[in-house]
Parts: C-alpha cells; structure tokens; sequence
C-alpha cells in the first residue's frame, strides 16, 4: 500500500482554481511532521518537474512557473499536505503527484490528473 494518496485533481477553466491534496495515513505522524513534502507534476512535453515543496518547518519552495499562481501548505494534524492552484492555464495540465523520503526511500502517491482547458 502506497504511502501517499492524491486527490483533488480535475477539469477546469483557464483562470479556475484546484485545490489538490495529499494524505499520508500510513506514516507516522513524527515522521510525517519532520518530512519535506513535495508536488511534482508530469506533462506530456516535458519531464517530471518539481512545482512546490515545504519543509517540516513549513519553508516553502516555489517553480518560477508557478509563483504567485500556488501555495503549498500542511495540516500536520491531519498528516496532509494541499496545494491551492488559481488562475490555472493549459500549461498547468499534467499528473501531479506528492513526494517525501522516508524509512530510507522515495514515495509517491499514485497522482491525480489536472486538465485546463483553454
């Protein structure tokens, strides 16, 4: 069983908004609090590539495609960590997925699909 589970994703307008999120409930919640926790996202024209990350200490890091437009944010409490998207465009379609390493190893969720239409 996956560590890390995505939902959120969808179809929207360009300008529209998503919030996606990712739960961990299999991790241990120390763990889980002290884990940067990263979305990534896979286009069709280009390789996976990085979007958003935040620290267990809450820093966030930010893609310059993305800033301004994103915010990363955790709900320890929850062991869940969300990504707000507004004004999306087309270029912002791909499958987003969140990441960590923990127990010595990478995880992934199985990643939800976001469509912006045109």
């Amino acid at each position: 069983q996956r560590q890390l589970v995505e939902s959120g994703g969808g179809l929207v307008q360009a300008g529209g908004s998503l919030r996606l999120s990712c739960r961990a409930p299999r991790m241990i919640t120390s763990t889980y609090n002290s884990r940067t926790m990263n979305w990534y996202r896979q286009t069709p024209e280009k390789q996976s590539e990085m979007v958003a990350s935040i620290t267990g200490e809450g820093s966030v890091n930010y893609a310059d495609a993305v800033k301004g437009r994103f915010t990363i944010s955790r709900d320890n409490s929850r062991k869940t960590v969300y990504l707000q998207m507004n004004n999306l465009q087309p270029d912002d379609t791909g499958v987003y997925m969140c990441n960590t390493n923990a127990y010595g190893t990478d995880h992934w969720g199985q990643g939800t699909q976001v469509t912006v239409s045109s």
